[in-house]
């Protein structure tokens, strides 16, 4: 009787002090950490494989402290004015989800994602006013949109929340001439519009939305640009007079910018 009670207690021991090793020890994580990852992390991330401490606390998963601590020195990613946005965000994993195997996308865009934290970071501020108060009630209200949601039926309610222009100005080939309410036309997932229907060639009111390259409000305009499309001069034209910035379709094709009229393509910008 006594030999079983001694061999227990030595098995009992043993696996507490077995299981101790294991989850205690800092020399060699690897051994559990393998066990319990849920998948190989990314390129970028692969030298911290066996570190899961590195991103993970216990209990509370990856914290976004620990990301920041290595990514908070990326200047060029600060700077730039589509990325300015993550020096105020903190929610670092939301976006960047890892452990998808090692040739994941880890910079894949989630306007809704972003629109959430956004929302979540208005909720907690201490500055609140009307304005924010109805904004976040009438998300709640219509999570997924409704036939009366306005502008672009493929942008939800909290994606048409942020702001366009704020990381997207830089971009605009409008350049402003449509105003800074991009989810009028655009859809978060592209930029291309699939029901827009170009005027017709022979339209006139190309410059409501086109505007001219900076060359034409230089000498270049006269010296390079008239001469090349024969529209210098009213006689040569054989119409309307000598061609104004503004009157596009006098050189231009909806073909192309570049393929002038009676020339063909040419590049000249």
């Amino acid at each position: 009787m006594k030999r079983k009670i001694y061999a227990w207690l030595l098995l009992s021991v043993g696996g507490i002090i077995a299981t101790a090793f294991l989850l205690g020890s800092h020399a060699q994580p690897a051994a559990w950490q393998r066990h319990a990852s849920p998948g190989t992390l990314s390129v970028a991330h692969a030298s911290l494989e066996a570190d899961c401490e590195s991103c993970h606390t216990p209990n509370e998963g990856a914290v976004d402290q620990k990301c920041v601590g290595c990514h908070a020195t990326e200047t060029a990613l600060l700077q730039r004015q589509p990325t300015a946005f993550h020096a105020n965000i903190g929610a670092c994993a939301q976006c960047h989800v890892e452990h998808r195997g090692t040739h994941a996308n880890m910079r894949g865009m989630d306007h809704a994602a972003l629109a959430r934290i956004g929302l979540k970071l208005l909720e907690r501020s201490s500055i609140t006013n009307a304005e924010s108060a109805e904004l976040i009630r009438w998300v709640r209200a219509h999570p997924t949109g409704t036939a009366s949601t306005p502008r672009h039926p493929n942008v939800s309610p909290i994606e048409m929340t942020l702001d366009c222009k704020a990381c997207h100005s830089t971009k605009d080939k409008h350049v402003g001439l449509f105003g800074s309410e991009c989810a009028s036309c655009h859809a978060t997932t592209q930029w291309t519009v699939r029901e827009f229907q170009h005027p017709p060639a022979d339209s006139a009111d190309c410059a409501q939305c086109h505007r001219a390259p900076p060359s034409h409000f230089m000498m270049h305009f006269d010296m390079v640009s008239k001469k090349v499309a024969r529209q210098e001069d009213g006689r040569v034209a054989q119409c309307c007079g000598v061609a104004q910035v503004n009157q596009c379709q006098r050189c231009h094709q909806t073909t192309s910018w570049n393929d002038i009229k009676g020339v063909g393509w040419y590049k000249h910008h």
